[in-house]
């Protein structure tokens, strides 16, 4: 009999996309859940199946049927089945992007207040709701890129509550729709691994036409009137001309965005006069602490010829594309429907996205602007999470707490607010003319500028009036022949860097800074600083830097061997030997461990990745590019509370969670490094299956199972002894912690990774007649090190010989001080952005 029911609900999903056909676009998966009804019913066009009929999809160890006497628009909200354990709905699908939507409405259904429920629910890679709690109808729309042949959905109750959910749909959706590279908002460069992403709509919004339906959309969208956003609405005026819009091939189509949206938009109503200079702005609603994908949708259907309209597009008061004339783009085809992608910069820092149109400066004739669709979706973090609460089985009701005392802190600040006020006041009139880091936009020179403090608070005085630091332009431009571009040799997010020779055969590396780069003042003057306070092997040093003109550079020695990233993928050199890496990952350590520990206060480097650890001729390691880095926290503080900045791939997850900078945040993208040593493969590849796509998970899943040696490079296979490649794993574990008081310090992964050196070189030293093959060779070593609580055993001498000679390096002044000013330099590639 189950097979005949689940028979029929495949007949019936056959049907519904049949309907789906007559729109354009037939979905692979189109799973209709009527959840908790014993009938299948139609709404919109489309047949919801009862989860009764398809009871193969339901793994539940509890349910309850629920069913409502109210009356209902859609009769998919009039019942329910509630989960009073952890449950899950697993569906067969094909590889590629889909549609999760979930339906709730909670009701009373005996003892069961469904508006007081609180749950969780997660897919096998992402968390699309935590500390869930709904008291109104919602639907929650979700785009997932599956890349397994099925799907689950888990539903978990906290504590002791319990979970439910009215309907849901599981429907694929073309590939095609979320791809590419797009650009961030208002700043230079490109988001790399869109297609990978999960996403959230948070507002899907059709600019000056009706709401559109399922039944309107081909794949079954809602969207909005935009009217609730704007914030003057009157400075605007609806134009619909749906008749016209024209789907130019290779652009947008029908599965992009309905007629209705195109053939529709919010134009600015300068009422034909040719001095209006104002803009259109719509104001929305989003959660803080997530990066948002922005899908803008233009069709200009208000212009009677080619080049007439051209306007302004702000995000967040930031310039995103100005004097934007839309034929240009559809090779001159006017009303053609168009879409620019963008994605935030960084996770927001507040609960808004401001959105403005506003005229151009070019042909002021008719000055306007239109926009005709947007879409807003949050993107996941790098946990996976789509929702920041507690997410765990059995989870306490923390968000109770949270408020609890939030309104006993509110209670005690109260008395303060005044003084608060005050002082802010006081820091307006203190930051007037200055940008968000309170520097300066303008690029002044250091030499005319006196004496100035960095981001860090930091005065530089001593560097700018040390006249054997500046080096003249004019020597600069002879060293790099004018910037000759045949001498490029590397591009980074502060500008290029070009090989050059002084006048003394001193063979550099020059970094130009870009004034069009995000990256400015502020780095600039926090790598001077940086460099010339530091003195130590494993650290770059500071040549000269250079500001006349309006320039901003910075010179080190040429490096002959380039960057660790370099010699691990993608640019063909030799692979490295394990005790190579090793050592240099041990050189790294060691100048990370110096940053952290070697001043009055530690400094964070905030940018620890393979392209910021350079070699030199003896593949000796130094840390370099200290733009980001920052003052640690004081003796009596935990952490410092800072925008968050470093590289994807490598960015520790707490410190982007909870924007607290602390040394561990250091130690975590360490340990991707390590694990990027290991595996010679990028930390990022969306090329990949989406369980490797990310190095940490993949290598942790690896590590946690004890099978590491089946992730590492093949050119090191059969050539690391066990008990060095365990030693290593276990530190890189420790470093990828999930949090931060849970990870070694640098100097503890310097004291292992030192142990781990001498695993791998004690046996090979009284073991010549061994074949190098030799990973099966020897077990256990008869005395091991604790994990990095024991440093003190004293029954090991090797180690102990190892620790009391990183002990004296540290220690020694001569060691710090020895080498040259001139044996230095920086980044020479930095391929991926900040």
């Amino acid at each position: 009999m189950g097979g005949e029911k689940f028979g029929f609900f495949i007949w019936v999903s056959s049907i519904s996309c049949l309907i789906c056909l007559c729109h354009g676009y037939v979905p692979v998966n189109n799973y209709l859940i009527n959840c908790g009804s014993p009938t299948n019913i139609t709404v919109t066009g489309r047949v919801f199946i009862s989860d009764k009929l398809a009871s193969t999809l339901l793994t539940s160890p509890s349910e309850i049927l629920a069913a409502s006497n109210r009356s209902s628009d859609s009769d998919i909200y009039k019942t329910a089945r509630i989960f009073t354990g952890i449950s899950k709905y697993t569906f067969s699908v094909a590889r590629g992007r889909h549609w999760v939507r979930l339906h709730f409405s909670p009701f009373q259904f005996k003892n069961f207040e469904m508006g007081s429920a609180k749950f969780s629910v997660s897919s096998q890679t992402h968390v699309l709701l935590s500390d869930f709690t709904v008291k109104s109808r919602v639907m929650k729309e979700y785009s997932l890129n599956v890349a397994t042949s099925h799907l689950e959905l888990m539903f978990t109750p906290s504590g002791d509550s319990f979970a439910f959910v009215n309907a849901l749909e599981v429907v694929s959706i073309p590939d095609t729709l979320i791809s590419g590279d797009p650009s961030f908002a208002g700043s230079p460069g490109r988001f790399q691994g869109l297609s990978w992403q999960a996403l959230e709509t948070v507002h899907r919004v059709n600019m000056g036409g009706p709401r559109v339906t399922p039944n309107n959309d081909t794949l079954s969208r809602i969207w909005e009137p935009d009217s609730e956003f704007l914030v003057e609405k009157n400075l605007v005026k609806s134009v619909s001309k749906i008749a016209s819009v024209d789907y130019v091939p290779g652009y947008a189509t029908e599965d992009t965005a309905p007629r209705t949206v195109y053939g529709t938009c919010t134009e600015m109503n300068s009422a034909d006069n040719p001095s209006s200079n104002f803009n259109v702005t719509w104001d929305f609603d989003v959660v803080p602490d997530f990066q948002y994908f922005l899908r803008f949708h233009f069709c200009d259907i208000v212009s009677k010829a080619l080049n007439q309209l051209y306007f302004n597009l702000y995000v967040d008061a930031m310039m995103v594309v100005e004097n934007l004339d839309l034929s240009s783009y559809l090779s001159n085809t006017l009303a053609g429907a168009y879409t620019m992608d963008y994605v935030t910069g960084s996770a927001k820092q507040n609960n808004r996205i401001r959105v403005s149109i506003g005229p151009s400066t070019v042909h002021t004739d008719y000055p306007t602007a239109i926009l005709n669709g947007l879409e807003i979706m949050k993107m996941n973090n790098s946990k996976g999470q789509l929702s920041m609460g507690t997410f765990l089985p059995g989870a306490s009701n923390s968000t109770t707490k949270k408020k609890n005392i939030g309104m006993i802190v509110g209670a005690t600040v109260g008395p303060l607010f005044a003084l608060v006020v005050l002082g802010g006041f006081f820091l307006l009139f203190k930051k007037r003319g200055r940008g968000q880091d309170g520097q300066s936009k303008t690029w002044i020179p250091l030499s005319t500028s006196g004496a100035t403090s960095d981001s860090n608070g930091t005065t530089i005085t001593s560097v700018t009036s040390n006249s054997s630091y500046r080096i003249p332009f004019a020597a600069v431009k002879e060293a790099t022949n004018s910037f000759d571009e045949n001498r490029a040799i590397g591009v980074g997010g502060f500008g290029k860097v070009y090989k050059g020779e002084l006048h003394d055969g001193t063979q550099v590396a020059v970094k130009r800074g870009n004034p069009k780069s995000q990256q400015g003042l502020a780095e600039f003057r926090t790598e001077i600083e940086m460099l010339s306070q530091f003195r130590h092997r494993h650290l770059v040093s500071l040549i000269g830097y250079c500001d006349e003109n309006n320039e901003m550079i910075l010179i080190y020695e040429y490096m002959e061997n380039g960057t660790l990233k370099s010699h691990l993928y993608g640019s063909g050199l030799p692979s490295l030997s394990w005790k190579q890496r090793l050592e240099i990952c041990i050189g790294s350590a060691r100048g990370l461990h110096y940053l952290h520990t070697g001043d009055s206060k530690p400094v964070i480097h905030r940018d620890v990745k393979s392209a910021n650890i350079l070699l030199d001729e003896n593949l000796m390691a130094k840390v370099a590019d200290f733009g980001l880095s920052k003052t640690g926290p004081e003796i009596d503080q935990t952490h410092v509370s800072t925008a968050v900045k470093g590289s994807f791939g490598y960015l520790d997850p707490e410190y982007f969670r909870r924007q607290q900078l602390t040394e561990k945040s250091d130690v975590y993208s360490f340990g991707v490094v390590m694990f990027e040593v290991l595996c010679a493969r990028p930390v990022i590849d969306p090329t990949l299956t989406r369980e490797m796509v990310n190095l940490a998970e993949w290598a942790m899943k690896w590590q946690k199972k004890g099978q590491l040696e089946h992730i590492i490079d093949p050119s090191l296979h059969g050539k690391i002894r066990p008990d060095s490649l365990r030693k290593f794993g276990e530190t890189g574990e420790k470093c990828l912690a999930d949090f931060g008081v849970d990870r070694p310090s640098m100097g503890d992964v310097l004291w292992n990774l030192e142990y781990a050196l001498q695993l791998q070189e004690a046996v090979i030293d009284g073991d010549d007649q061994e074949d190098d093959n030799s990973t099966n060779i020897i077990g256990e070593l008869p005395l091991r090190f604790n994990d990095f609580n024991n440093r003190g055993d004293t029954s090991v001498n090797v180690g102990v010989a190892r620790e009391r000679q990183f002990q004296e390096e540290e220690s020694s002044v001569d060691d710090l001080s020895g080498v040259s000013m001139s044996k230095v330099f920086s980044q020479l590639v930095k391929s991926e952005g900040r």
